[in-house]
């Protein structure tokens, strides 16, 4: 330490530094003695704190940490107070890992949200198989390396796959469109874009299925999924309102155009106000992310841009509030 070293190198030239520890003594085999004449020294006793602080800094150092979890080689015991912490911030209700499990589930009529797998499983043909009908259908599957599998399931035996399950069953948008057009002469839809936030997907479906519309499309990326915050924020709706997953949201604008569907976009920055609208055609509500708003692309998909006038001093509205107000008005004419 360079204090103690300008401290006590004074009188005693002899004093040398012993580089283990960084404080200096006159000799490795000190007296009794001496040692009794430093303890009763009151200066001393500044020495001996010093030394003391540095033997414990020294030895912290060669302490072995904890596990930070920074790759999967180190995870802790599964029996374990930390393995058990970790695991409880994570839900796994919904979740199933290990390719005999998976397989069944997949096989299944179960509905499924989420896939994550390593790229030896796209190897096997029973899994490719189902994989590849179930991407058709909408299901996101995700490749990700053998170690960033186990950090999402905490060091698991997943045997290089996992998933997790949906609320609710979706069905296909050719589906959607047929319901839709024989249940309603002008039925509405909601579609969104980017919305990632499970609370406001969970709110839009609510408010969806109270103004009686007929479905929500959901995109197979950049959305929340049909999880179990969804169904609760949905608070029961997911059980009387279709849902479509689909691979691309703009294509699916293009053929919900072609059956005679208008696509109708929110955004803040539209000089036409929703409650001037006055088509009654079958429409199609776009609503967009509340940092982004709808993207350039899926804006030149929209027949009609429309806005929410807004009276105070807030500039905009909670994603899930504007699609409320919007089909309050629409249902409404």
């Amino acid at each position: 330490m360079k204090n103690s070293s300008n401290k006590f190198h004074g009188k005693n030239k002899d004093y040398k530094k012993d580089s283990d520890f960084g404080y200096y003594s006159k000799n490795t085999n000190r007296s009794k003695k001496n040692d009794r004449f430093l303890n009763n020294s009151a200066k001393n006793k500044k020495f001996e704190n010093l030394k003391k602080n540095d033997e414990n800094n020294t030895f912290s150092s060669l302490k072995r940490r904890k596990p930070s979890f920074k790759s999967n080689t180190e995870f802790p015991n599964k029996n374990s107070d930390v393995y058990q912490e970790f695991t409880n911030k994570r839900n796994f209700d919904d979740w199933i890992w290990g390719k005999h499990s998976v397989f069944e589930a997949l096989s299944s009529d179960r509905a499924i949200n989420r896939i994550w797998c390593t790229a030896e499983i796209f190897s096997s043909d029973k899994f490719y198989t189902l994989l590849k009908e179930l991407k058709s259908k909408g299901v996101l599957i995700e490749e990700v390396s053998w170690k960033r599998l186990s950090q999402l399931t905490y060091g698991a035996s997943h045997q290089g796959v996992a998933l997790q399950l949906a609320c609710s069953k979706t069905i296909s948008l050719e589906k959607l469109i047929d319901f839709s057009k024989n249940n309603c002469p002008n039925p509405i839809l909601v579609a969104l874009d980017g919305i990632t936030d499970p609370h406001n997907v969970g709110a839009i479906i609510r408010s969806a299925e109270a103004f009686d519309c007929k479905g929500v499309i959901i995109p197979q990326r950049r959305s929340a999924g049909l999880t179990g915050t969804v169904a609760k924020v949905a608070a029961g709706a997911l059980e009387h309102l279709h849902v479509s997953r689909v691979v691309n949201l703009n294509r699916a604008l293009e053929e919900l155009k072609k059956n005679g569907f208008l696509v109708v976009g929110l955004s803040g920055d539209s000089q036409i106000s929703i409650s001037n609208f006055q088509e009654k055609a079958p429409l199609v509500v776009v609503v967009g992310s509340e940092d982004k708003g709808i993207s350039l692309l899926t804006q030149k998909k929209c027949d009609f841009i429309l806005s929410i006038s807004l009276k105070g001093k807030t500039s905009s509205l909670n994603a899930s509030v504007a699609a409320a107000i919007s089909l309050f008005h629409l249902t409404g004419k």
